[in-house]
């Protein structure tokens, strides 16, 4: 199975004909602040809305199919499961009412009725949500809703933004942002170009875990004879060698860096050189309207 082909996360797909491409960086990367900045404080209903905006770009963005529904298959099951956990881990179990009564009764109601029930289950009602021995609460169900569309937003709205997008190019948008900042002698150049070395690491660490996962594969590992203790020990030793990996990968990366000496950083020069058609400029223009749009809406319908 190869990882960096079936499943692209953060990186970018050349050959594709999304109009997803041909939008500004600069307006893909306040896009993207509004998915990861708005949901913070607001309501369900409007981080629902963000998931399912987020479905229907992908869907109409002309990406290939085999490039992002593995992926988002396996985030909205992963976003379901933690949400679910969220919705029973927050859950309060049913409190036991007893009362106070004189310490004496005992002696005159036990040996009439004695009753030694140690595990009873409620009878399952709906008041919100009872299920069994849990009683889910309004609180906890939004919870579980606002940490499900949490996840999915984030990881599918940045990764979408990485398939559809150069990493110079959101380097460059970034810069564009920041250049104010290079009035207070902030080193903004070096500091993007960390972020780019950052981006460009992705796909060796996924790399890495594929390595790994081949390893393991090869070796036809009986799990079963192992049992629980020796499994873990494997896991721990499998982390373990991804994190060396990694590492000696940052190791040789560094060193190549300084063997050429002085770098020379030039973010102006990831500026992207396209002619100004009439389709970028139209995109563009509807781009500019969501934005407002979303901001408008989020102040309207998105409060808790």
């Amino acid at each position: 199975m190869n990882i960096l082909t079936k499943f692209p996360l953060g990186q970018y797909v050349d050959g594709n004909k999304s109009w997803l491409r041909i939008i500004d960086s600069r307006l893909k990367f306040i896009i993207l602040l509004i998915f990861l900045i708005t949901p913070i404080w607001a309501g369900p209903l409007w981080r629902i809305s963000l998931v399912l905006c987020l479905l229907f770009i992908t869907f109409i963005s002309f990406l290939p199919i085999r490039v992002w529904w593995r992926s988002i298959s396996f985030l909205i099951f992963l976003s379901l499961f933690i949400g679910l956990i969220s919705i029973f881990a927050t859950s309060n179990l049913s409190q036991l009412g007893i009362p106070l009564r004189d310490p004496n009764e005992l002696g005159l109601l036990l040996p009439k009725n004695i009753s030694w029930n140690f595990i009873q289950i409620p009878i399952f009602k709906i008041a919100f949500i009872n299920f069994g021995p849990y009683n889910i609460s309004r609180k906890a169900f939004e919870l579980g809703i606002k940490t499900s569309t949490l996840i999915f937003t984030v990881v599918h709205s940045v990764n979408l933004v990485l398939l559809t997008t150069l990493k110079e190019e959101i380097v460059w948008a970034i810069s564009w942002f920041m250049y104010p900042l290079k009035k207070f002698n902030i080193p903004v150049d070096r500091l993007l170009f960390q972020l780019l070395l950052s981006m460009r690491f992705i796909p060796l660490v996924q790399e890495e875990f594929q390595n790994i996962i081949k390893s393991v594969s090869v070796r036809s590992i009986n799990y079963r004879n192992l049992g629980f203790k020796k499994t873990f020990n494997l896991g721990l030793s499998l982390i373990e060698r991804i994190f060396l990996n990694i590492l000696l990968r940052i190791e040789q990366g560094s060193d190549s860096l300084l063997s050429k000496g002085f770098v020379q950083i030039n973010i102006q020069s990831f500026k992207p050189i396209e002619k100004q058609k009439v389709s970028s400029f139209f995109l563009n223009l509807i781009s500019v309207v969501f934005i407002f749009l979303a901001i408008f809406l989020r102040k309207q319908y998105g409060a808790i």
